[in-house]
């Protein structure tokens, strides 16, 4: 059985699906590996690094895609790199199919099995696979340390002989992983953070890192599916929700925004007139940008003025940190693999809430109610 590793095309990509422990351990398991010439580069991987672990390197893309029983990839490939897929071969990504049906057709017209690391199930079983939390915990450091770099003061209190600097005001909206690994980062940094959500069961977390936790008054156990996310809330909570933010919004220096669900648009959580209310200096940094964006100016992947405000709209921080986004992002495909490759072949049970929640099509047939809404939706 032979598992491919292509290099990833999307601009800006930096990762590469499997680092050379992994290698060892897919090679320990009795599969072959092979991976493309220089997939490694931007993560600082030399493909030397991989041919020393056992994995074979192959400069013809179309020869590998179409030879890989199971084929790796950190972002979704192309169609057309998806037509190049062998009939029946599985596929392992963060593959987003949102609201594009054209790439679950070709897999299905492929009859590729493929599974999106997106929707694992959140149980304690699947912590070592779940790349949704490996990469939050970095964008969510590196979020913290753009804002750092970008506001125009220090972040800790300094006591100098021409006079005392205070320290600055950080808010951190959303306090999942990517959230409280923002808070963590920034009080290292030494700034005085408050943070909030609307699920009361993160509060002692968020206090528990020295973040004082911003309360509203519509906190409830009810805002949280049975997946952890928050729920969206009714107008009347979201107007509750912007009265009281905007106060603290107003008072900090950096606000840095975690709120969304994948597959789902992010909710405004900062409204331009809030931004209007700003100090001038002050950076919002939103990681919902992808999905639209908690701040009602972000624009993806650029930088917005307004009222001499920064507003950051980054998409794909781990990709900026790629050495140890690799690593992470290795590991979690790794173990999500070992469930159904062993002794050298590939053996799907159905029946595990990990494979069966995962997959988005197998044998030709969407998986799901998702995947079978978003074809029947599609035009013909």
């Amino acid at each position: 059985m032979l598992i491919a590793v292509p290099a990833e095309t999307i601009p800006g990509e930096t990762r590469v699906a499997l680092v050379p422990r992994s290698v060892t351990q897919l090679v320990a398991a009795g599969a072959t590996v092979a991976v493309q010439a220089g997939a490694g580069v931007g993560a600082g991987l030399p493909d030397a690094a991989f041919t020393e672990v056992g994995a074979e390197i192959v400069t013809d893309r179309a020869r590998l895609l179409g030879g890989g029983d199971v084929v790796v990839v950190v972002r979704r490939p192309s169609v057309d790199d998806l037509r190049r897929l062998k009939e029946g071969a599985v596929l392992v990504g963060l593959l987003d199919p949102a609201d594009d049906p054209a790439p679950v057709k070709v897999l299905l017209d492929r009859k590729v099995t493929a599974f999106w690391m997106e929707a694992l199930p959140r149980i304690s079983r699947a912590q070592d696979m779940d790349v949704l939390s490996s990469m939050a915990t970095l964008a969510g450091y590196h979020a913290a340390v753009m804002a750092a770099y970008r506001l125009p003061r220090i972040f800790p209190l300094l006591m100098t002989a021409a006079g005392t600097l205070t320290p600055a005001r950080v808010l951190v909206l959303g306090a999942g992983v990517a959230g409280l690994q923002a808070i963590a980062t920034c009080k290292r940094l030494g700034a005085v953070v408050e943070a909030y959500d609307v699920r009361p069961a993160v509060k002692e977390q968020v206090e528990s890192l020295g973040a004082r936790f911003v309360e509203v008054g519509i906190e409830s156990e009810a805002q949280q599916d049975t997946g952890g996310y928050a729920k969206e809330l009714t107008q009347e909570a979201q107007r509750r929700e912007h009265e009281v933010l905007a106060e603290h919004v107003h008072d900090s220096d950096v606000v840095i925004t975690t709120a969304f669900v994948p597959g789902r648009p992010a909710p405004v959580l900062i409204t331009k007139d809030m931004v209007g209310g700003m100090r001038a200096g002050s950076v919002v940094v939103d990681l919902a940008a992808p999905a639209g964006g908690n701040c009602e100016l972000t624009k993806p992947d650029e930088e917005v003025r307004s009222h001499d405000v920064v507003i950051l709209g980054p998409t794909n921080l781990p990709a900026a940190i790629p050495g140890q986004a690799s690593q992470l992002y290795s590991h979690n495909v790794t173990r999500f693999i070992l469930q159904f490759v062993k002794d050298g072949q590939v053996s799907l049970d159905f029946d595990d809430v990990v494979i069966a929640q995962t997959c988005m099509t197998h044998d030709g047939k969407p998986m799901g109610d998702r995947m079978a809404a978003l074809l029947t939706a599609a035009p013909s």
